[in-house]
């Protein structure tokens, strides 16, 4: 079992929002609160049909979701999400690395969260010629049409 101070929520920012398909697969029961938050010092590039968030100074805010599991459900969404984030501590074939960052509530609130952020292979690949999602919003930018999952 994790300590209590290892057991931070989740920004989602991607396939895992409320609305989106990981979210029903992964979260759905398993979540206490999920209010909008955003993300300072980070960009979303396009990915095959999810987001990756990389990181960038003077980037953001990207928009998403603070996710908070319920406490019974917590180790079990912390796999899942690992899993499906294709994130292994210290593996270097990782795509995604998860580390805490401080995202911001609508109100002003700072909480630091788990976020998932392309593994540095990846971010150097997209930073040389990916296709950057302006605003910092999946759902908007999917909602153009442009995204495929």
């Amino acid at each position: 079992m994790r300590r209590g101070r290892d057991r931070l929520p989740f920004f989602v920012y991607g396939t895992l929002r409320p609305g989106e398909p990981n979210h029903d697969v992964h979260l759905r029961g398993s979540v206490e609160a999920e209010p909008p938050a955003l993300l300072s010092g980070a960009v979303l590039y396009e990915g095959p049909g999810y987001p990756y968030l990389v990181e960038a100074p003077e980037g953001g805010p990207v928009r998403g979701e603070l996710i908070t599991p319920h406490p019974s459900a917590y180790d079990r969404v912390l796999a899942d999400l690992d899993v499906l984030e294709d994130y292994a501590p210290g593996d270097p074939r990782n795509l995604y690395e998860r580390v805490a960052r401080e995202a911001t509530l609508l109100d002003g609130a700072r909480v630091r969260a788990w976020v998932y952020v392309a593994a540095p292979r990846v971010a150097a690949m997209l930073r040389a010629s990916g296709v950057l999602i302006g605003g910092g919003d999946w759902a908007s930018f999917r909602g153009r049409g442009r995204g495929r999952g």
